[in-house]
Parts: structure tokens; C-alpha cells; sequence
């Protein structure tokens, strides 16, 4: 199925200066706010206990919040959780809250508030939060890391370079809507994050691959028509399978309850600032790390004879001549 021309060539880079600022200005903006206003970590990352309670009848925020800010718990926050029959308590961890069982002592707490039921209590200490968050941050170091050496490996120094810039155009957009938003950052989080890191790269390995192709082939050494090219060609392919992942995604966020909400609609940011990247980013970041046809096709050219005369010289070795 194409939804595009296949013969014809779009001009993807006629613009291309044009989307580069753009998105060093998105990623500049991004990464200003993550700075300036931090993220919102989960207890997964901060440490922390969470307890949600699920009312027989609308839950009374104000007079839930105004009995907790009687006891030790003051500092707990309090949000709607799905509907509002249930709620979400988190309470900052402490070493004497980690003797205690939390969820009796709630319940007794707010026995004034109304009829619930406690649906769970998590409780993460705070070194362990930390630990996870260092994790996670090495996780993703590591990826880009491996994604740098297995790009250069398979095509060349400056395509690598260009994926893994990319990548973190990528990355720091999705972050910086999440410290916009003021979403808690968790391992849900993180793996969205991994996950966006997976999706974005394949989709730009399918262009660099096609683009190769047209190295190979074409006789041109122009090298904005050959990218053009290589996008059109991957063009519908690209669009089908973000659209797919999208509705499906979509679907998750819409329907698939409070608990998973953090993970689809990061997956959502991701999956539109990855297939923006693939199509008008990380072939435009060829041309400006100043990738030459010639230069490529030279040293392609040697490679090739190199290759020969090893054949040849395997086989005179094999035929006793050597």
C-alpha cells in the first residue's frame, strides 16, 4: 500500500535550514525547562509511599486533604485517580513510616471522610529511588553509546553521528513535554522512553539504509536529490507504520486506564517527534556534517578492491599457485 507517488521525488530538504533551527530550538527550549523547573519524579525514582483508595461516593478532596494536614501526613498530595470515586495519597518516606503499617493507620485516619477500600499501598525507600533513578539514566547513556558504535559499524561515521543526534533531538522533546506537563516520572516512564529510542531509530536506520541504496545506484553526486530520494522512497512505509503505532497507542491511552496513562502518552509524543526526526532531520544532519558523495563512493570503491584482491588471492591459495 502507498498513500505517496512512488515515481515522484518530494523535495523533503527544500526546507531543510528551516527544520533544523526549528528543532534546535525545540530541544534548546526543552532542555531550559527541564533545567528551570526540574521533573516531577514517581516514587519509583524519588522514593516515597502511595496509597489509593477507591469511595463508595465522590471522594471529599478537601475534607481528606484538611484531615491529613492534622496528622503526620501533611505533606501528602492528593489527586483524582480515573474517577472521582477514587483517589491517589502520596506521602513522602520516612524511616518511622516505613515501620508502621500505612494502610491501617489511613484507615483509621480517614474514617471520618466516608466508606472506602484501600486498593494498594507502594512504598519505595528512598535509596532505592535513588539507585533506580541512576539506573535509568545509565540506561539510556548506554543506548545512544550502542547505537553510536552499531550506525558507524553499518554505514559510516557521520550517519552514526547524525542518528544519535537524532536521537536526542528525539529524547529531550518528549522530556521537556513531561516537565511541561508536570508528569511523574517513573519506570513506566523510562521504558517509554527506551522504547522511543527503539522506534525512533529503526525508522531512521530504514532511511540511512535506503539512502545507501541510492548511493549505490544512482550516478549522481548530488547529494540533496539523492536524499530526497531515499525519503520519498521510505515516505509511505514511514507513514504507515507511525499512523499504525499511533492509533494503536492512542487506543492504550484513551482506554487503557489511569495506571498506564504516563507510559501511551509519552509513547504518543515520541512516536510524532520520532517520525518528524526520520523524514526531515537525520538525513538534513548528512548534509550539514558535510557528507560528500565522492568521498563516500571513493572509499566504497576501495573497500571493493580490497574485497577482490583478497578473493583473489584466497583462490590462488587454494589453487596451490601461492
Amino acid at each position: 500500500m502507498s498513500i505517496y507517488n512512488y515515481d515522484k521525488v518530494y523535495d523533503v530538504l527544500k526546507f531543510g535550514k528551516l527544520f533544523l533551527i526549528l528543532s534546535g530550538l525545540f530541544v534548546f527550549f526543552s532542555i531550559a525547562l527541564t533545567t528551570i523547573k526540574g521533573l516531577t519524579f514517581g516514587i519509583d525514582f524519588a522514593g516515597g509511599t502511595v496509597v489509593q483508595l477507591q469511595y463508595t461516593h465522590a471522594a471529599p478532596i478537601g475534607q481528606i486533604r484538611d484531615v491529613l494536614n492534622a496528622t503526620e501526613y501533611n505533606k501528602a498530595s492528593i489527586q483524582e485517580f480515573g474517577s472521582a470515586e477514587e483517589i491517589i495519597i502520596k506521602i513522602p518516606t520516612t524511616t518511622s513510616s516505613l515501620e508502621k503499617d500505612i494502610g491501617d493507620e489511613l484507615r483509621a485516619v480517614l474514617k471520618p471522610t466516608g466508606d472506602f477500600t484501600i486498593r494498594r499501598v507502594d512504598i519505595v525507600g528512598p535509596k532505592v529511588g535513588g539507585e533506580l533513578r541512576e539506573k535509568g539514566i545509565l540506561a539510556l547513556a548506554l543506548s545512544l553509546i550502542g547505537v553510536l558504535i552499531y550506525v558507524s559499524f553499518r554505514f559510516e561515521w557521520r550517519f552514526a553521528v547524525a542518528s544519535v543526534v537524532a536521537l536526542v533531538h528525539d529524547i529531550s522533546i518528549t522530556v521537556g513535554v513531561i516537565a511541561l506537563l508536570g508528569i511523574d516520572v517513573n519506570l513506566d516512564i523510562l521504558a517509554a522512553l527506551l522504547t522511543i529510542l527503539g522506534y525512533s531509530l529503526n525508522d531512521t536506520i530504514v532511511v540511512f539504509d535506503r539512502i545507501r541504496e541510492t548511493l549505490q545506484r544512482s550516478k549522481s553526486n548530488d547529494l540533496i536529490f539523492i536524499i530526497n530520494e531515499a525519503v520519498s522512497r521510505t515516505l509511505s512505509r514511514t507513514t504507515l507504520t507511525s499512523l499504525t503505532t499511533f492509533f494503536v497507542v492512542l487506543t492504550l491511552y484513551l482506554f487503557g486506564g489511569e495506571l498506564i496513562n504516563g507510559l501511551s502518552f509519552t509513547l504518543l509524543i515520541g512516536i510524532m517527534v520520532g517520525t518528524y526526526s526520520s523524514i526531515f532531520v537525520a538525513a538534513a544532519l548528512l548534509k550539514l556534517f558535510g557528507f560528500k558523495v565522492s568521498d563516500y563512493r571513493s572509499k566504497e570503491a576501495k573497500k571493493e578492491a580490497a574485497r577482490a584482491e583478497k578473493d583473489r588471492m584466497r583462490a590462488q591459495y587454494e589453487q596451490g599457485i601461492l
